[in-house]
């Protein structure tokens, strides 16, 4: 119930916010009585309230509204990598095996990954949705589609991946898990966020694309560099789908639906070296 409620405020987030945010709080409520969130977390949201209440209604002040904004980041940032206690984020999947070329894969519920969009929303009003910096043709739009299954053929041929097709039994609580407390969480801050501002405060949408993605790849060190090159290439993908249209959720599906191929015809997470 808890996990319903939330994915379903933020599937609503960006067009009907006072409702996201009535869901919001009756997930966080239920999350406390259900021991995910603990009080620690209730200080936390406190904080996060009163300073976008500061970036909000002092937007007109330049210094409070960068302070407030920069503190909200911070928070974001804290989220994304499970740097705040109080957080007992519920583990759905322990090391299972998808199939038998995959390597074991453990699949989290996070709490604090899927509060980074409300956040950002209350820095970047136009997170959802802002004007295309680029605009692209139905051809150019054909090869980014194609680039999903590309890119993830391409790792195969790599080693890095195999070719096996899994139906897993737990694919629904995957796909509402990897697409709103992963992909469109990512999405957010990445896209949504980062790369927006870094096209206004740059000048230039490509290099604020090619930053971006560098930045998400890099984020996936702990893979090694084959994981790093790959999740900087799907960054680019994902920067163009949002560079092209404006809309998150563009990206977002973009981002899903290459997870979701990824773990249909492909070893997931990576394929397994027998040594």
């Amino acid at each position: 119930m808890v996990w319903l409620t939330l994915a379903s405020s933020l599937a609503i987030l960006s067009s009907h916010r006072l409702i996201a945010a009535l869901l919001l709080l009756v997930s966080i409520g239920l999350a406390f009585f259900a021991h995910i969130i603990n009080w620690q977390v209730i200080l936390l949201l406190t904080f996060i309230v009163i300073i976008g209440g500061i970036h909000f209604y002092f937007k007109h002040n330049l210094i409070l509204k960068i302070s407030s904004e920069i503190m909200l980041i911070g928070c974001a940032v804290g989220l994304f990598i499970h740097l705040f206690p109080g957080f007992n984020n519920t583990k759905y999947l322990d090391k299972v095996i998808v199939g038998p070329q995959s390597s074991p894969f453990s699949m989290y519920f996070n709490f604090d990954k899927a509060l980074i969009p409300f956040i950002l929303l209350a820095c970047l009003p136009t997170l959802f949705s802002s004007r295309p910096t680029k605009t692209a043709t139905w051809r150019q739009w054909g090869l980014l589609v194609i680039a999903v299954p590309i890119l993830l053929l391409v790792a195969a041929f790599a080693g890095g991946l195999g070719f096996e097709l899994h139906f897993p039994t737990w694919l629904p609580a995957f796909i509402l898990c990897n697409l709103f407390f992963v992909s469109l969480a990512e999405e957010a801050l990445f896209r949504g966020y980062l790369q927006q501002r870094l096209t206004l405060w740059l000048g230039s949408p490509y290099l604020a694309l090619i930053l971006s993605a560098l930045l998400f790849g890099g984020l996936h060190f702990a893979g090694g560099p084959l994981l790093i090159l790959f999740a900087t290439l799907s960054g680019v993908i994902y920067g163009l789908a949002w560079m092209w249209s404006g809309k998150l959720w563009l990206a977002v599906s973009f981002h899903f639906g290459l997870n979701l191929v990824h773990l249909l015809f492909f070893t997931y997470p990576v394929k397994m070296f027998i040594g």
